[in-house]
């Protein structure tokens, strides 16, 4: 018998809904509130997260029901996955769109859910609440998004 190729580097078509879900590794950064220049329309990173975000974990603390709580959130899917620009360059969603493979500190590659924050890929550690945040413009970061 052949071997039989893992479900995270099948193309996201042939994804069912829970190896979908299961594709995000928890790095949060999705979730930060992003500037964009009314000029240029160039996006720029804050460290101000989304009130529902667990920042300590990276992922949502309702995720069934953000949508009522943070009407803006979006919702991924393969007909929007590769038109979301400020989708992380290191998000699995957009890395396999683009037939990438995902990166060795993902959960799905190196079996450990905490690696992608000893990476550094994660928001855990610089980010702040948008609930203690204040004015958007007083925390833009220099980081990639």
């Amino acid at each position: 018998m052949g071997e039989v190729t893992p479900f995270w580097e099948l193309p996201l078509a042939a994804l069912d809904r829970a190896q979908w879900e299961a594709l995000c590794d928890g790095c949060g950064k999705c979730c930060i509130h992003k500037l964009e220049d009314e000029v240029t329309g160039e996006l720029f990173a804050t460290n101000v997260a989304c009130r529902l975000l667990d920042r300590r974990s990276g992922r949502c603390s309702d995720y069934r029901n953000r949508r009522a709580y943070v009407s803006e959130c979006v919702r991924l899917s393969m007909a929007n996955v590769a038109k979301i620009e400020w989708l992380p360059r290191t998000c699995a969603y957009r890395l396999r769109a683009a037939g990438e493979p995902l990166p060795e500190w993902h959960y799905l590659v190196c079996g450990d859910p905490e690696a992608v924050h000893r990476a550094g890929e994660s928001v855990r550690g610089w980010t702040i609440s948008e609930d203690d945040a204040g004015d958007l413009e007083h925390h833009m970061v220099d980081r990639p998004l």
